[in-house]
């Protein structure tokens, strides 16, 4: 008997106040429903501004690597381009001529190579995502609960 009078009186019958309070509960929950997407534009930006960096330092890194690369590559080339008309030596091509040659053949196979490697990074830039995944993932689940919620 004395756990029934207690349940009864834990027990909170609505009254005429609690339903004027309705208003003021729309209210806070409109305000949290804002700080909820404040703090999820807050999550996007972070997190683009990380990938932004990332992406820039990588960035950096490679196109001081590409440049010395790119010397000696250029050196390279230049030199083997000599050794290809120095093997012409013997042919009845004049010296212009198998220098012509020896720079076409260097120039021609870099130019298949080139092509070659640009076409498989293309592919691969193609399956990289630019979209944030996490806040995108983050906001469906918001917009999921908001639904089942509301």
């Amino acid at each position: 008997m004395m756990a029934t009078a207690r349940t009864a009186m834990n027990k909170r019958v609505e009254t005429p106040a609690d339903m004027e309070n309705l208003p003021m509960l729309l209210t806070r929950l409109g305000d949290d429903v804002m700080q909820l997407f404040d703090t999820k534009m807050s999550l996007l930006k972070v997190e683009v501004r990380e990938d932004v960096s990332a992406f820039l330092r990588a960035g950096t890194v490679i196109a001081i690597a590409g440049m010395v690369a790119l010397l000696g590559f250029a050196l390279s080339s230049v030199a083997l381009a000599l050794g290809i008309a120095t093997l012409l030596a013997n042919t009845t091509l004049t010296t212009p001529a198998r220098y012509a040659v020896g720079f076409v053949l260097v120039g021609g196979v870099y130019l298949i190579a080139g092509s070659i490697i640009a076409l498989v990074m293309k592919g691969r830039l193609s399956k990289q995502s630019l979209l944030p995944n996490r806040s995108v993932d983050e906001i469906r689940k918001d917009k999921e609960w908001l639904k089942k919620e509301l």
